[in-house]
């Protein structure tokens, strides 16, 4: 199906155009604890360099994260993350016009990452976690994405508990876009997210991306983040993350296909290729 179109105001007068084609988020974890690479990252300038190589590969979005955010991870204090993430957000944002995603969900850590050059703020916590992140978006009129989850990291399964998961990920989004619009933010620089392998069960992500078109009324533009999820061990059995690249695939081409406006992935290069081919496909979807 075609994603409706959106302009997402970026500070500085910059805009993210969605809608047209599907856009590539390329993931740089700076921490040492990654779920899907294990750490490679965790020196700054690795990072720099293989998100400048990102870039070359075709990623429209870096997404910058200083802290591991899979089910049972730690939490890291706010000092540490900055430490992480902030040489790198400065070096990537003056490398080029790739806007640059600081995900995080603490006020502080989005404030310094937005004055270092970060555009967008990639909350995983729909504006749950720090009831002060909204209003730094607000103040610097900063994109944001809300993605869905229940509790934070050690306690998400137990909240994986659903009667129509589809219907309870849309209500729950349609509360986080009301928080932020409460607090100040624009509607329109506001992106969802459906939070697959987040507080759900794998039949749960399953059901939540095959009904990505049934999120359209919430009227935000879509991201789909499958990419090495353990999820993906529900069809393709037990593999390790680096080792689910094609099952990354064929769940990155589903979204493309079900509406989605960005993908978050770890393989740019491979995956702007499977990207590229279901947007074609997709334009001839219902033509």
């Amino acid at each position: 199906m075609s994603p409706s179109l959106y302009t997402i105001p970026l500070p500085g007068g910059r805009a993210l155009e969605l809608g047209a084609r599907t856009l590539v988020m390329g993931v740089l974890n700076v921490t040492p604890d990654s779920f899907a690479d294990g750490g490679l990252r965790f020196d700054p300038e690795r990072a720099i360099a293989d998100g400048l190589e990102m870039i070359e590969d075709g990623a429209d979005i870096l997404d910058v994260g200083g802290e591991s955010t899979r089910p049972g991870a730690d939490q890291v204090p706010a000092e540490e993350e900055l430490r992480r993430v902030l040489p790198v957000v400065r070096r990537l944002s003056d490398a080029g016009p790739v806007p640059i995603s600081i995900d995080t969900y603490k006020a502080v850590v989005a404030r310094e990452a937005i004055a270092a050059g970060a555009s967008i703020v990639n909350d995983i916590s729909g504006l749950q976690y720090d009831p002060d992140l909204a209003r730094v978006v607000a103040d610097t009129r900063a994109a944001v994405i809300l993605m869905h989850t229940r509790g934070r990291s050690r306690e998400m399964y137990e909240r994986a508990v659903y009667d129509d998961v589809v219907r309870e990920v849309c209500q729950e989004l349609q509360t986080s876009i009301d928080r932020a619009v409460a607090a100040g933010v624009r509607f329109e620089s506001i992106i969802v997210d459906p939070g697959l392998g987040f507080a759900k069960r794998a039949e749960h992500t399953y059901a939540v991306l095959a009904g990505l078109p049934d999120f359209a009324p919430l009227n935000r533009p879509i991201l789909s983040g499958p990419s090495r999820k353990s999820f993906l061990q529900l069809a393709l059995g037990e593999r390790l993350p680096a080792d689910r690249e094609w099952g990354t695939a064929a769940a990155v081409a589903a979204s493309v296909l079900l509406g989605a406006h960005i993908v978050r992935v770890h393989d740019v290069r491979e995956m702007v290729d499977v990207v590229r081919v279901a947007d074609r496909i997709a334009g001839f979807m219902g033509s």
